[in-house]
């Protein structure tokens, strides 16, 4: 098993053009990763996305593709890409692949187009991602992958049927994952956040009456204060890290201390 220091690391995340997936790219340039590949499926924003982080972390190599990860095809040309620019790869986030417009409802209001978009954006993208990158980390015998999923994959959520139950999924696989890949080196973790201000979720959770009064009654819970990308980012660092290196199939929460799930 190699554990490799952050300086010596490719990462690749996918949704990364904005909230939580770029903190995180952030923060690894910061921390010293030399080599960002970030992903979204607008190219406008993706260059965006680079002038902004190379502006906090200008001596990193950072560049991006445009590509859909909730279809196989899409997955895969995120990972060749960062293989064909960089030559190797080490640690892999996913997040959820771009904006949704998507809003919490009870389950039965769902159209069938729209359980499908759930699934794929946040439970698919997830597997489609690391099947497409296993191969690479297994070649360099040792990696990171780190999954953001949520505590409703912990805690039954109203209007969050899909979604929570999309997410559970996210965390069993990558529980199941880091047992699989643990004799190759490959740790597996997983996020797990609450509500996390900052983002454009959070903006459209908070322009909804139904969703309103459902997250603030939560949001009254985090003593510790609402979370935002950038309360995140440093554990993903962490868990990038040597520091980390005895550390997998976890799924560790984030939320200010809404719950101790």
């Amino acid at each position: 098993m190699k554990v490799r220091q952050l300086s010596e690391c490719t990462a690749m995340l996918t949704g990364s053009t904005s909230s939580i997936g770029f903190e995180i790219g952030a923060q690894l340039a910061e921390a010293g990763v030399p080599r960002i590949m970030l992903n979204g499926r607008d190219a406008k924003r993706g260059a965006d996305a680079v002038a902004r982080l190379q502006k906090r972390a200008p001596k990193a190599d950072v560049r991006f593709v445009a590509a859909d990860s909730t279809k196989y095809e899409g997955a895969k040309q995120i990972v060749d890409a960062t293989i064909a620019a960089f030559g190797e790869l080490d640690i892999v986030v996913t997040s959820i692949p771009g904006p949704s417009n998507h809003m919490p409802m009870p389950f039965y209001k769902n159209s069938p187009e729209a359980l499908d978009a759930l699934v794929s954006a946040h439970f698919m993208s997830v597997i489609y991602t690391c099947h497409a990158a296993l191969s690479h980390l297994v070649e360099r015998e040792g990696g990171v992958i780190i999954n953001l999923s949520s505590d409703a994959a912990k805690i039954a959520t109203p209007g969050e049927a899909v979604i929570g139950g999309s997410k559970a999924g996210t965390l069993m696989f990558t529980r199941t994952m880091a047992l699989e890949q643990s004799r190759h080196g490959i740790r597996v973790n997983a996020i797990t956040p609450s509500i996390v201000a900052g983002t454009d979720a959070y903006d459209r959770l908070m322009g909804n009456e139904f969703t309103k009064r459902l997250f603030k009654k939560a949001e009254e819970k985090a003593k510790l204060g609402v979370v935002t990308p950038a309360d995140i980012a440093p554990l993903a660092v962490f868990l990038a890290g040597p520091g980390a290196a005895k550390i997998t199939g976890q799924g560790i929460s984030v939320n200010g201390g809404i719950s101790a799930a």
